[in-house]
């Protein structure tokens, strides 16, 4: 792929302003892969996630979602150290979660930990203040209020300058949003499962930008044969381009950031850009079975 085309990937995607005030390319990166097996310890090449990283900015990505518990940490370290200064990228981070082994996600939402962990991102990170800052979850045995409290006193005190929610209901935005705005929302959605478009649906009305995570997933829908799998061939494209094409098209609040730890795996994500899928093809993939 050609510098230029690269460009043009990129521009393709449009933009969104996070919080109104805070415009990135709605095509992003996320950076979970470049961290070990289990999202725990350091990649298995270094180098290599480095060189992807260095990759992404070359190619005008502007908005990285990462995690304090991705690694635990070495996902922000590795930002800062390859990325810092930032220059024009946004990177969102998240918090909410204790890790004690890989694949090992604990959700822990008491206040006094999740303003620690944001302060905690934010010298990890070398920022003054934070671009996103989400909850990575709403811890179940904590009072929701008081998770999304502290939330609110972060947003206060300038540590963070926008914050969202991850995995999350309806209900739980509009009770979020008594506290303070909610920027965005981050919850699994692909062509595969939609069973979050209600909450889609609601981000879009309210200016909520949605980050689905898991963009290329499509299940049995990219077997041999099937329908993605035939309108990729027609394209010329992978099933997995044409899954976060349909993504993008879906609805302008969407912010994919398709993630890995290669170069290669980037490029071709950032390709899906250009795609021009039809209004027929995005009918019948629309209504194709879904985990919904």
């Amino acid at each position: 792929m050609t510098e230029r085309l690269v460009d043009r990937a990129i521009a393709s995607s449009g933009t969104f302003a996070i919080g109104g005030d805070m415009p990135v390319h709605r095509l992003g990166f996320g950076a979970m892969r470049i961290t070990g097996p289990g999202i725990w310890g350091e990649p298995a090449d270094p180098a290599e996630a480095r060189r992807t990283l260095q990759r992404a900015r070359a190619l005008g990505i502007d908005f990285i979602d990462t995690a304090d518990s991705y690694g635990p940490d070495v996902s922000e370290r590795l930002l800062r150290e390859v990325l810092h200064p930032y220059g024009d990228i946004r990177i969102a981070t998240k918090g909410g979660f204790a890790r004690t082994g890989p694949d090992v996600w604990v959700p822990l939402g008491r206040p006094e930990y999740l303003l620690q962990q944001a302060e905690k991102s934010r010298r990890q990170l070398g920022v003054e203040r934070i671009d996103l800052w989400q909850l990575h979850r709403i811890d179940p045995q904590v009072p929701r209020d008081e998770q999304f409290d502290a939330v609110k006193s972060l947003l206060d005190s300038g540590v963070i300058r926008h914050a969202g929610l991850s995995e999350v209901r309806v209900d739980d935005i509009q009770a979020a949003s008594k506290f303070f705005p909610v920027a965005t929302v981050q919850n699994r959605y692909n062509v595969a499962d939609r069973r979050s478009e209600q909450v889609l649906q609601h981000c879009a009305r309210h200016g909520i930008g949605f980050i689905p995570w898991y963009p290329l997933g499509a299940g049995d829908l990219s077997r041999a044969g099937a329908i993605l799998d035939r309108i990729a061939r027609r394209l010329g494209a992978t099933t997995q381009q044409v899954a976060l094409a349909w993504t993008l098209r879906r609805s302008p609040v969407m912010l994919p950031i398709p993630g890995t730890s290669k170069v290669a795996h980037l490029e071709q994500n950032v390709a899906a850009g250009l795609l021009q899928v039809s209004d027929e093809d995005m009918a019948a993939l629309s209504d194709s079975p879904t985990a919904s």
